[in-house]
């Protein structure tokens, strides 16, 4: 068994054997959500005097219930709209691989550094969502990327929803949604 910064590498650079890892393993469960909130205290720390004070507890709250929304919505709409032949999965393991996407979120640390903190933190975003792609194919058992894609762009839709309503409902909604695009 891997060690948690293996995996979190491994995550990071796209290795279905890790997410096939993580997947498997019950216990992986809170280190997935520790992987969301590290991934969250990078962003914050990166978006320091762009979020307000609030905007780091907010974008936590935020991360930890959008990533439960989005594995939620995942799950559904991969196990039961669109699934394939072999597709089997619980909310479980929707919830470990999608948490370990988020491990190149950390480089979201680096946003606070002049013109090139936004490069990286627009890298460090599309990186996760190809992450988060390899995570829901492995988790669902899917042949191909496509479905995959489209899974997750529903619940990346969802997602932001859930996101922006969090932001709207405790007043702080340009700061922690403009943190989600860094």
């Amino acid at each position: 068994m891997a060690t948690f910064v293996q995996r979190m590498i491994g995550a990071a650079r796209l290795d279905a054997a890790t997410y096939e890892d993580v997947e498997a393993d019950r216990s992986a469960t809170m280190q997935a959500m520790a992987v969301v909130i590290l991934s969250a205290l990078a962003a914050a720390i990166g978006g320091i005097g762009h979020a307000g004070m609030r905007g780091p507890v907010l974008g936590l709250v935020g991360a930890l219930v959008g990533w439960y929304a989005w594995a939620f919505v995942t799950w559904l709409v991969g196990t039961k709209i669109i699934p394939e032949p072999q597709t089997e999965a619980d909310l479980g393991q929707l919830l470990r691989t999608t948490g370990f996407s988020a491990a190149p979120g950390l480089l979201r640390i680096f946003g606070f550094i002049p013109v090139l903190g936004g490069i990286i933190g627009s890298a460090a975003a599309l990186w996760m969502l190809v992450s988060m792609v390899v995570a829901v194919r492995q988790a669902l058992d899917y042949r191909g990327t496509g479905r995959a894609v489209a899974v997750v762009v529903i619940g990346f839709l969802f997602y932001i929803a859930v996101v922006a309503g969090i932001a709207i409902i405790f007043g702080a909604g340009a700061g922690v949604i403009g943190s989600l695009a860094r």
